[in-house]
């Protein structure tokens, strides 16, 4: 009796981080374009959640929603095979924005 190998079903990889804006810093027009900006670079389904509202990371208006100002902190989240990566980017992104 032969065995054939079963295929491994493939699960997309995940990263989650948390990062800090920096004092000063909200999540306004200009910085908020450059978090999204960063973000649609990659494949990833990449979310952000600050004071328990999530949005998606590439959507403007969702980003803008939360109404993040400097201090907060935000829970970076992504799904799919660039997602460290992805993560990684956007908290440096976070770390780098100012007014």
């Amino acid at each position: 009796m032969s065995r054939v190998p079963q295929k491994k079903l493939a699960v997309p990889a995940s990263s989650e981080t948390t990062v800090q804006l920096p004092d000063g810093v909200a999540l306004h027009a200009r910085p908020a374009g450059a978090f999204v900006k960063t973000a649609l670079r990659f494949g990833a389904r990449l979310t952000v959640a600050s004071d328990g509202k999530q949005a998606d990371a590439k959507s403007i208006l969702a980003v803008l929603a939360l109404g993040a100002r400097g201090g907060t902190e935000l829970r970076l989240s992504g799904d799919g095979d660039d997602a460290a990566a992805a993560i990684d980017a956007l908290a440096t992104c976070v770390r780098n924005l100012s007014e």
